[in-house]
């Protein structure tokens, strides 16, 4: 696939700083506000974001079938709305646009002035209206090892594991964006199969390493879309840290799955990093035996190798990072995931948000949840300032990164923090 966006020789007249998430490679779309201005879409430029309203409202994108309007609003919506194909031309214009060589707009200050802003001056906000949220379970290290503790390696996974992307509705209007701080969730706990319940603050808190992808507008109900077509309606990706309070959801699963245990907060990047940008750092995924049905078989590579770790910082001292692992380990691909979401007619729409899972790779430093880490909470993981976690403790800070490299060229996601304060 040819998309000048992405050419790894490609550099920009805006200064972007070594290893920076944000080269002229990558310019992922975002919402933010400066000032007393209103929410805007923006695009990231190394310590810059490209106001697209202006940018637009200066005549610079006339040739797309974008107008002002359309980035004069406080989420991606009506922008993705245009498609795929409109969004890959306007990335290609914003692209030449910024090339070093390219002078149309860089020879004229007082446009440059009002179109770029920098980035420690603005507020970032959530990027998307997210209508409906699904997270999937697609990690095969992660579910062998949740098997491991709560069953045993001989049945780890379950019968239908390798047959279906397994999957659960969660509640969208719980996802924020990154920084926001939230207060550790209250619940029904089970302290001992001897004990009646107990309402109490959850006490076995943990982080999730998710990826998660973002819809363009899907097919009316009733519909499908196949793997070969599922590329045209993911619009990108953000880091997702999808929260679970572990003791919670012990209590409350059977038989319908997770759910106050998983609704008070996920976390998701303010950038999304397009699927085109993405393109360059696909790779092939795992053999996956038993075959498929035919509705999810696939063609090409359709994994992505994204480096993702997790880092916890207790107050008022430094971070340490706790796992670092990598996307490409999944087992079931977004176009499977995507697949089998509509292969019943189910109707996808615009920011619909579709999570991983704990995402786990094969070895112990890269287990995506303190579950796995600590193991079930038998060992400890020592902390910079010397203390220990098993779990996330009140006002610990949770901060996890990402990034795609190669030739020389790095497309990163920035990072999702959040903080957790003490149970109302």
């Amino acid at each position: 696939m040819n998309i000048s966006a992405n050419n790894p020789n490609l550099k920009s007249w805006v200064t972007v700083p070594a290893n920076s998430d944000f080269p002229i490679q990558n310019l992922p779309f975002g919402i933010f506000s400066e000032g007393a201005n209103d929410k805007r879409v923006g695009v990231a430029l190394g310590d810059k974001i490209i106001d697209l309203y202006q940018l637009a409202s200066f005549g610079y994108l006339n040739n797309t079938s974008f107008s002002a309007s359309d980035f004069e609003q406080d989420t991606l919506n009506a922008m993705m709305l245009k498609g795929k194909a409109a969004n890959r031309i306007l990335r290609n214009r914003i692209s030449e646009i910024f090339e070093e060589s390219n002078d149309e707009l860089k020879k004229n200050e007082q446009h440059v002035a009002q179109i770029l802003s920098n980035q420690k001056d603005c507020e970032l906000h959530l990027p998307v209206q997210i209508g409906d949220y699904t997270d999937f379970y697609s990690s095969e290290q992660h579910a062998y090892n949740v098997g491991c503790m709560f069953r045993d390696p001989n049945n780890a996974l379950l019968p239908n594991w390798k047959h279906i992307p397994v999957g659960y509705h969660g509640r969208s209007s719980s996802i924020v964006v990154s920084g926001t701080p939230f207060h550790r969730p209250m619940g029904q706990l089970k302290p001992s199969p001897e004990e009646d319940p107990i309402f109490a603050p959850c006490r076995l808190l943990d982080f999730e390493l998710e990826m998660a992808f973002i819809t363009f507008q899907g097919k009316p109900l009733g519909e499908r879309i196949s793997t070969e077509e599922a590329d045209e309606y993911i619009f990108g990706m953000t880091l997702f840290n999808d929260w679970s309070a572990r003791d919670i959801q012990k209590w409350e699963y059977i038989p319908l799955g997770p759910f106050l245990a998983k609704n008070f907060a996920s976390h998701m990047s303010p950038w999304i990093v397009t699927l085109d940008a993405l393109e360059p750092f696909r790779t092939s995924g795992p053999v996956q035996d038993p075959k498929v049905l035919p509705y999810l078989e696939y063609k090409g590579d359709k994994h992505i190798d994204i480096n993702i770790e997790m880092g916890i910082q207790p107050e008022g001292t430094s971070e340490t990072v706790v796992t670092k692992s990598n996307y490409k380990h999944m087992y079931w691909n977004m176009n499977q995931q995507l697949a089998h979401h509509s292969v019943n007619g189910c109707n996808i729409n615009c920011g619909d948000t579709m999570a991983s899972g704990t995402i786990s790779g094969p070895t112990e430093g890269s287990y995506g949840s303190m579950l796995e880490i600590s193991w079930a909470g038998s060992k400890s993981v020592k902390m910079a300032d010397g203390t220990e976690r098993k779990f996330i403790q009140d006002n610990d800070t949770v901060i996890m990164r990402g990034y795609s490299e190669k030739d020389g060229v790095r497309v990163g996601f920035g990072e999702v923090s959040a903080k957790v304060l003490p149970a109302k």
